[in-house]
């Protein structure tokens, strides 16, 4: 016998569990700071040489656009940091009920958020 396989798969209209989007944003967010270490490290590099070169990172950073980007990557660090705490729990059992699972995905939301706003906002 022969599976009727569905001819068209709308994804728009598949509802991923709040884990499941927790664990696609930790993935993603490792890939984003990944990909940004050789700005990290130019930025490091340019906040350490030399007095002439610190002026010209307050400047770049200083743009508005700049901090966005720095608020964006802050997000990426924080989630990630915070879901891989939530990550090593699973690794060692614990939380893996579905009721707790759900809550510390939306705690790992809310915390990196929280984060990010509290220390964006202090840092802009």
């Amino acid at each position: 016998m022969q599976k009727k396989r569905p001819k068209h798969l709308d994804v728009g209209q598949i509802r991923l569990p709040v884990p499941g989007i927790v664990s696609i944003l930790h993935r993603i967010s490792g890939v984003v700071l990944f990909l940004f270490l050789p700005v990290f490290i130019y930025l490091l590099s340019g906040s350490l040489s030399s007095a002439a070169d610190f002026e010209t990172y307050q400047a770049v950073v200083g743009h508005p656009l700049v901090k966005l980007v720095l608020i964006g990557l802050l997000w990426a660090f924080l989630h990630h940091l915070c879901a891989g705490i939530r990550f090593l729990f699973l690794d060692i059992h614990k939380g893996l009920e579905l009721e707790t699972a759900r809550a510390t995905a939306k705690a790992t939301l809310v915390v990196s958020i929280a984060l990010t706003l509290l220390i964006g906002g202090v840092l802009w």
